[in-house]
């Protein structure tokens, strides 16, 4: 083939520094739209960008000549160096270390979006560690509790 194509669709979830809620609605309304040019920026389109006080959601296709390490550590860092320009009330802001990463079906990507859309009413029963978990049991990923959350 001359060309190299692809189409991966990543959900990405990763939560604030020990979760403290410093994802308040103002902030998230500037704060996803960052998100998505960031990965724009980096040849990953964005699906949709969503979340709570805590964490996000972002589901995006994958750049053809980026891993997901790199996709994550860009997106997070540039949005870290962000966020502490948004006042002093964020002059500690960090993301958690980690991230979770999972893959998407292009036949998904709807349900997917849907999901990352309706983060607030979910979150209304369900806490980040109880959904966490579920996407780790989903995906059969092997973890070890003592260090999911830092």
């Amino acid at each position: 083939m001359a060309q190299s194509l692809s189409r991966i669709l990543v959900h990405l979830i990763f939560s604030t520094k020990d979760r403290v809620p410093y994802l308040a609605p103002e902030i998230r309304a500037e704060l996803h739209p960052y998100l998505a040019v960031g990965l724009r920026d980096n040849g990953c389109p964005s699906l949709q960008v969503g979340g709570v006080e805590d964490h996000v959601h972002l589901l995006f296709g994958l750049s053809r000549t980026l891993t997901v390490a790199q996709a994550v550590e860009t997106v997070k860092t540039s949005s870290s160096k962000w966020m502490k320009t948004k006042g002093a009330a964020y002059a500690s802001f960090y993301w958690q270390a980690g991230y979770g990463a999972f893959s998407v079906s292009q036949s998904e990507a709807n349900k997917v979006i849907r999901y990352i859309q309706n983060q607030e009413e979910h979150h209304k029963k369900t806490t980040f560690q109880e959904e966490y978990r579920k996407f780790l049991d989903r995906y059969q990923v092997v973890y070890d509790e003592r260090y999911v959350w830092e």
